[in-house]
């Protein structure tokens, strides 16, 4: 069981790759054309949307570029 300072990482990596989906799919964008606009490739958008890797904080300031959003845009949800 989970204090309430502990956090459940899997569970915060899953809703941030949500965030950054639903985000990318306001946009009419697919993986593809994130990957393109962030130098990284398709494969990577998908994991990071899957919640199957910790992105960098470098990482994440290049998705919100590429989503053209400020960083504290993706942060600003209640699931996260």
């Amino acid at each position: 069981m989970l204090s309430a300072m502990e956090i459940d990482k899997d569970i915060e990596l899953i809703n941030l790759g949500k965030r950054v989906k639903e985000i990318r799919l306001s946009k009419n964008l697919t993986q593809f054309d994130l990957a393109v606009r962030v130098n990284k490739d398709q494969q990577s958008i998908h994991r990071l949307e899957a919640g199957k890797i910790n992105p960098s904080y470098i990482y994440m300031l290049e998705v919100c570029q590429g989503l053209d959003i400020p960083v504290t845009e993706i942060f600003n949800n209640k699931e996260l």
